[in-house]
């Protein structure tokens, strides 16, 4: 059964993209036909962070205006079989987006046999946010130990428990997951930030990843890679552990603590 996941937060900034390219990519490494939808329209940065800007020819709005076959649009990934990108237009508005060219677009997906649909969600609450939510049947809210952040996330929810296709049809409720991104547990200790323990009780939904800061991050990006694929990145082993998360598998959460900085370190650094 095709499993539909948005991946969404109120506040720019906070990693969606890096998210959803990371997750599909995990996703698609265990063997699951994955795409990823960039419902971003204007801006498009999904293709840029998976390394495919040059060979985008045709986007979302093309797809769902009948210009084109969803075949002519989507874009094999180059380095993982059985993921597929599907960019969003960078000279349309966000208008262009509906919710009936987005249903057709899904029940071709469905009958093409892909096990996930993963949506890059636009930041905050404009057209292509609701519809990339609207859909859903399950959200991975993004949210940064911040207090705007955690507060802007808390909002998507109250859109989700209310304005979902499956809110509309009073079915079983999309299933709601946190992910909190660029955690830094010495800047927790100092209380610059909060903490993982905060960040769930405001929100009070399962949590599904926690992404360390991590230079590794920007550097996959300005390579046209997704940091999944650094495995010796300590936010690619989180991403890993989050969709592991998402197949059902148990795991423990790393990279919560301080790092000890040994003697020898210390002194090199100074």
């Amino acid at each position: 059964m095709t499993r539909i996941i948005t991946i969404t937060s109120g506040k720019g900034g906070v990693g969606k993209t890096t998210s959803s390219a990371a997750i599909a990519t995990g996703l698609a490494r265990q063997g699951n036909k994955t795409i990823v939808i960039d419902f971003d329209i204007g801006l498009r940065n999904l293709d840029l962070i998976m390394g495919c800007e040059r060979r985008v020819i045709y986007n979302l709005i093309n797809v769902i205006e009948g210009d084109v076959s969803i075949n002519q649009a989507i874009i094999k990934d180059k380095y993982t079989e059985n993921l597929f990108i599907l960019p969003a237009s960078q000279t349309r508005n966000k208008d262009s987006l509906t919710k009936e060219g987005i249903s057709a677009l899904f029940k071709e997906l469905l009958n093409m046999e892909f096990e996930f649909i993963i949506c890059d969600s636009p930041a905050g609450i404009e057209t292509g946010a609701f519809i990339a939510m609207y859909f859903a049947d399950e959200a991975v809210i993004i949210a940064n130990p911040e207090v705007s952040s955690v507060r802007d996330a808390d909002r998507i929810l109250g859109i989700i428990a209310s304005q979902s296709k499956r809110a509309e049809k009073n079915s079983l409720p999309v299933k709601e997951y946190l992910l909190i991104n660029r955690y830094n547990p010495m800047r927790v200790n100092q209380g610059e930030m909060l903490s993982m323990e905060d960040v769930i009780d405001i929100l009070r939904i399962p949590l599904i990843g926690v992404i360390p800061e991590d230079s590794s991050v920007l550097k996959s990006s300005n390579q046209g890679k997704s940091v999944i694929l650094n495995y010796s990145s300590h936010a690619g082993q989180a991403y890993c552990d989050t969709v592991d998360r998402l197949l059902g598998k148990q795991c423990d959460f790393r990279f919560l603590k301080e790092e000890k900085i040994g003697f020898f370190k210390r002194f090199f650094w100074r």
